[in-house]
């Protein structure tokens, strides 16, 4: 199977590094410096302090991607139109998308552009860093989940892959539940790891830090109920606060992107469950002022005190 993978920063550098041990795959991606290093010297993954480099295809010109059947959709929200129209150019006939971004209303964009009937959604556990061109960092191992629509057999397939990578995945019928169930572990996590300039653990480490993940979590989890929506756990904290562990090196995209000065997915994350609380009348609070924050952070950027 020829897939593409559409972004190949943190999650689509990890992600790229085990698929193109088992699999066809071409990254595309924007950045031509990346995808310079990437072609020159192979794509390199740090895992556990050990550094392994694998050759890999990249282009920054979709058009040079050439067919595929399957594309993965791994930029962050702001990019998603760029995205759908990579998709459009690389996908043949019958290929499908699938998205495992963070936030809500990716899928909705992507399926604008390709049609429902070839845009698939799923989530992953996996934690990435991205450490320069060319190179990232494996920062923490969990499931990934498939959606079975549209296409069950596509689902499989890509399932299938992952495993045989020794990325663990599978499919999962309730596609809803999977995207709230992502986006209230994304609420807990993404905002306060970049306020507090600290990796996912120490959010599990400290009790100021629990408190305020769970009061976001719980909020958070009260929209999805209120839609009808199951998470895919018993308890939505200890669900959250035990990824914050499994991940606990990782340095969530949020707080990538502030230490980095470029634009956040927060309207996508605390953003999305504090309009949707809106529309539903739940009081969301917490994920309204970690969302207020990131933004203004995101816009204080060129006064910031350093030192």
């Amino acid at each position: 199977m020829r897939v593409a993978l559409i972004g190949a920063g943190a999650l689509g550098g990890v992600i790229g590094f085990y698929l193109s041990a088992v699999t066809d795959v071409v990254l595309v991606d924007p950045w031509a410096e990346h995808v310079a290093a990437m072609t020159a010297h192979g794509l390199r993954c740090e895992r556990d302090g050990v550094e392994a480099a694998r050759p890999v295809r990249a282009v920054t010109d979709a058009a040079l991607a050439g067919p595929v059947e399957l594309a993965l959709v791994l930029v962050k929200a702001r990019q998603t139109p760029w995205a759908a129209e990579v998709a459009r150019t690389v996908l043949l006939a019958g290929g499908v998308a699938y998205t495992l971004q963070n936030g809500l209303g990716n899928r909705e964009i992507l399926a604008a552009a390709l049609g429902e009937e070839r845009v698939g959604q799923g989530v992953t556990s996996l934690g990435g860093t991205l450490l320069g061109p060319g190179r990232v960092r494996h920062a923490g191992m969990g499931p990934t989940l498939f959606g079975a629509a549209p296409d069950r057999a596509m689902a499989a397939a890509l399932a299938e892959l992952f495993t045989s990578a020794g990325l663990p995945a599978e499919i999962h019928d309730d596609v809803a539940g999977l995207v709230w169930g992502k986006l209230v572990v994304n609420a807990g996590i993404n905002a306060l790891t970049a306020l507090l300039r600290a990796p996912n653990g120490a959010l599990a480490e400290t009790l100021p830090a629990r408190e305020l993940l769970a009061a976001a979590v719980r909020e958070a989890a009260a929209v999805a109920t209120t839609q009808g929506i199951s998470l895919p756990y018993a308890d939505p904290v200890e669900h959250v606060l035990a990824v914050a562990r499994a991940t606990a090196a990782n340095r969530s995209s949020t707080l990538q992107d502030v230490l980095r000065g470029a634009p956040t997915e927060i309207a996508a994350i605390n953003g999305a469950v504090a309009r949707e609380g809106a529309r539903l009348g739940v009081p969301t609070p917490v994920n309204a002022l970690l969302a207020g924050l990131i933004e203004a952070l995101e816009a204080t950027a060129p006064q910031r005190v350093r030192g």
